[in-house]
């Protein structure tokens, strides 16, 4: 880094080895703040010394403009120095160049530390719960000057510079200070307003030049090939304080939550194929959201990704809503319109892995900052991307800090972290040998199972829920950290949509043969807090759509989707469709284009979308369908296993023991007198039957439901149905 210089004698001339001239000339000196601005501690005279390689000359000014001194050239690569009065802190440098124009500007030299003790405290134990607020670049004032003071992790580096529009990408200007505790360098630039674009420029420990870095915590991204980061600051106004002020509240277990999965670029776009904005999904999508009725929207990732063949899920900016759609504000703007609609506000977030683009944060600093150095720790193989190091406490950090951001400053309701298992398991998709057991020697994750704890304790505190896509039987991923689980609030339930999505793709005729793929996820319902995920990854990469998946005829392609879905909606867990479902889409989903929204103009599809409709109404409306999701209590067979007939019927409760009757006709045959037992006489009601002519069906239906005191499947009474061809029934006693 080089020896701090020092005046030869009192009043002598300040000079300095010319080794550290050169460095400094360079912009390769480590330490700047030790040599630029003023220095000295004469009570009457002190040294300012500045960099400005493209000067022709520089003058000391006062605030009113006044000449103090002209500096003198003491190296060839543009320092200048000069003495002035002590008094003169607030100094300005009039920069004169070749073509005799001149500026006014701002030595930031002269500037201290804008970081407090404490921020480097809690940064440097990795306990900063507002690290966002602290790294990253900040508009604000110094010593009643406007700027931006800029922050950066990167304790590897021999040098660290912020570059950008305000000094033409000229990594010797703005060298920062480092602060050597916590590795953090931070610079407060006079005159760099909201909207400027900046990268950083780093020296390795070797002194080699890097590829130019975007900030790890930048708040606003430019696009690709560009991928500066860009200024912001936020004013926007808030018009949802009722919606925070309960939010708390909806972690209750016991509220409906009916999900609404959506890739914004693709869910609808303009006639020339470009995309709508925040704020004109704010208008589309959230009314259409709420028409419907689902209670949440979930959003495939909207944090800054380069490459929009990962739908999101290859971040490179954790800390920035993407560029795609608008502004920051822009976003908050929908978030504001979800709570005012009544909506939850669900995000996709991927600490899993980041991907390797060099503007990123792979070898950030020249070594293995953010992720692992030994592959088998630090590197997906399947996906080509890289995984965060967990046990190294500023990256967790880092990660709280993101999770926090987003609970925080853009007020969402709860984040749903992909690709869990791939944290759980250090051998996840790899052979022996490529894989590095733990302390224990098992294949357990140790430090991702503690970061993932605290995250679920750190979002929970502040009245959000986090859901987990986890695919494994790892037990306990939705119970509580004090009872040993991981802590999330809810767990995507992949084996029942494996399962069920395996039975319905079956032929009605060979059904019967298959009827425990229907029954086998009541075994371990209650085990975790589940979802219902029919989601983005069941419609990609040659599945199909729903509707392509549905065997038969097309009548019975729309009747196996409607039944399909009547069966979700009363099973135990939370409901979760991807967009598409709700209209019966053709074909399985592509990125790059919008739904096929001219297909409603088509009765079949139409009608699967007031089918999800009113599932959604009569879901929400009865608490027997989801007050008591997982807890045995609340769920009752009628008759798991008439396999013959592939018919499946059970009770669900809400606290009160109020029922809801489900019975599923999973083949194309009318079956007529079927007895189904209940516990009541009286008269019934359909709340729900999927065969009716307003969904698409063939409208057989049940008139007046009365239950006599027959017995019938060990209970006292007993319905006389009429059970429609592919089709789901949900009743209720007629006062319900």
């Amino acid at each position: 880094m080089g020896s701090k210089a020092k005046p030869s004698s009192p009043g002598a001339s300040y000079r300095l080895d010319p080794a550290i001239l050169d460095a400094l000339a360079a912009g390769t000196y480590g330490d700047p703040f030790a040599l630029l601005g003023m220095h000295g501690s004469g009570k009457k005279k002190r040294w300012i010394r500045t960099l400005q390689p493209g000067a022709a000359e520089v003058h000391v000014v006062d605030a009113d403009g006044e000449s103090l001194a002209t500096m003198k050239r003491v190296h060839d690569g543009g320092v200048y120095q000069c003495k002035v009065s002590a008094k003169h802190r607030d100094y300005r440098l009039r920069v004169v160049l070749d073509d005799g124009s001149s500026a006014d500007i701002e030595d930031p030299y002269r500037f201290p530390s804008a970081l407090g003790e404490m921020d480097l405290y809690l940064l440097g134990e990795g306990s900063h719960q507002r690290i966002y607020q602290t790294l990253g670049a900040h508009r604000c004032e110094v010593q009643g000057v406007g700027g931006t003071r800029f922050a950066v992790w990167a304790p590897n580096a021999l040098r660290v510079s912020v570059v950008g529009e305000f000094n033409h990408w000229d990594g010797r200007s703005h060298v920062m200070r480092c602060h050597p505790g916590t590795g953090v360098w931070e610079m407060f630039v006079p005159g760099v307003d909201v909207g400027t674009h900046y990268k950083y420029e780093l020296l390795d420990s070797l002194g080699r030049l890097l590829p130019l870095k975007s900030d790890p915590m930048a708040n606003r991204c430019e696009a690709p090939p560009g991928n500066a980061s860009i200024v912001h600051h936020s004013e926007y106004q808030w018009s949802d304080d009722d919606w925070m002020e309960q939010r708390r509240n909806a972690l209750g277990l016991d509220y409906p939550v009916s999900i609404y999965e959506v890739h914004l670029s693709s869910w609808r776009k303009h006639a020339d194929g470009s995309r709508l904005s925040y704020r004109e999904l704010a208008e589309q999508l959230v009314q259409y959201v709420k028409e419907l009725g689902f209670t949440h929207i979930e959003l495939l990732p909207v944090t800054e990704h380069p490459f929009d063949g990962s739908w999101g899920y290859q971040p490179v900016g954790l800390f920035a809503p993407t560029h795609r759609f608008g502004e920051p504000d822009d976003f908050r703007y929908f978030v504001d319109c979800c709570h005012q609609a009544g909506i939850s506000v669900i995000m996709d977030w991927v600490p899993a892995h980041f991907p390797k683009d060099p503007n990123g944060l792979g070898r950030f600093d020249g070594t293995a900052l953010y992720e692992h150095d030994d592959p088998r720790k630090g590197e997906h193989v399947d996906w080509g991307t890289l995984i965060f190091n967990y046990g190294r406490r500023e990256v967790v950090n880092y990660l709280i800090g993101s999770a926090l951001y987003w609970i925080e400053e853009f007020h969402i309701d709860a984040l749903r972290v992909d690709a869990v298992a791939s944290m759980l398991y250090l051998d996840y998709s790899r052979e022996d040998g490529e894989w590095i057991p733990n302390e224990q020697g098992g294949n357990e994750n140790l430090e991702a199972i503690a970061f993932l704890r605290r995250l679920n304790e750190e979002v929970h505190a502040r009245g959000a829920a986090t859901y987990a896509e986890e695919s494994t039987a790892w037990p306990s991923v939705s119970r509580p950290t004090y009872a040993g689980g991981l802590g999330f609030t809810y767990k995507w339930n992949m084996g029942w949509m494996n399962d069920t999505l395996r039975y319905m793709q079956e032929d009605p005729v060979h059904r019967q043969y298959h009827h425990d793929l229907m029954t086998f996820g009541l075994v371990y319902a209650f085990h975790e807090n589940f979802v219902l995920p029919l989601s983005h990854d069941e419609v990609v990469h040659g599945k199909g759509s729903l509707l392509e998946r549905m065997p038969g005829d097309d009548w019975q392609r729309f009747a196996n989707l409607r039944a399909y879905l009547g069966t979700m909606f009363a099973h135990p867990g939370k409901k979760l469709l991807f967009m598409g479902a709700e209209i019966a889409q053709s074909g399985e989903w592509n990125h790059d284009q919008s739904l096929d929204w001219h297909l409603l103009e088509y009765e079949p599809h139409a009608g699967v979308q007031r089918l999800v409709r009113d599932l959604n109404r009569v879901y929400c409306d009865h608490a027997s369908l989801h007050q008591v999701d997982f807890d045995g209590g609340g769920f009752e067979w009628i008759d798991w296993d008439d396999r013959s007939q592939s018919v499946l019927s059970w009770i669900r409760r809400d606290r009160d023991g109020s029922p809801v009757i489900c019975v599923s006709n999973m083949t194309p045959v009318v079956r007529e007198n079927y007895r189904l037992g209940v516990d009541t006489e009286g008269p019934y009601r359909e709340l729900i039957n999927t065969d009716l002519a307003v969904y698409g069906g063939s409208d057989v239906s049940n008139g007046s439901l009365v239950a006599t005191a027959e017995p019938a499947q060990h209970r006292p009474c007993s319905l006389n149905l009429v059970l429609p061809p592919l089709a789901t029934l949900l009743l209720a006693p007629a006062g319900d």
